[in-house]
């Protein structure tokens, strides 16, 4: 059941327009006439947006009389966000790693410029006493 919810979810996030209402309801409930606004593409074409949108549980729709306000849902959000958590927990173990790593070859490239200078000095201090 999860991965089905999670499958679709992330099928209604795929697109743009889809990204863009979700955002839109994000600040409160909103007719299809006003979702449809600020796109320039029917209504029909909106609606078709909105049952992804529902089909996947992003969105419900309600009742006010006349209008049937659409509004956000946010529990399959929490789903995939938590889905992703889980990623980008691996993926920040492998920075630190990383950064690790980094960590200890600049050490190891500081001490090598160390040891360097310090037998470029002896080299030039015996250089020095040869040729005087």
């Amino acid at each position: 059941m999860f991965a089905t919810q999670l499958d679709s979810t992330f099928s209604a996030l795929a697109d743009p327009t889809r990204r863009a209402i979700l955002a839109r309801l994000s600040s409160g409930e909103a007719s299809v006439t006003e979702l449809a606004e600020p796109f320039k593409m029917s209504q029909p074409a909106i609606s078709k947006h909105l049952k992804v949108l529902e089909h996947a549980g992003l969105i419900s729709r309600g009742r006010d009389a006349q209008r049937r306000p659409r509004r956000l849902e946010a529990g399959p959000l929490a789903d995939a966000t938590q889905w992703l958590e889980k990623y980008r927990e691996h993926w920040e173990r492998n920075y630190q790693q990383l950064d690790a790593l980094l960590e200890v070859m600049k050490l190891s490239d500081s001490n090598s410029r160390k040891k360097k200078r310090s037998v470029k000095k002896k080299e030039i201090a015996s250089h020095e006493r040869q040729t005087e």
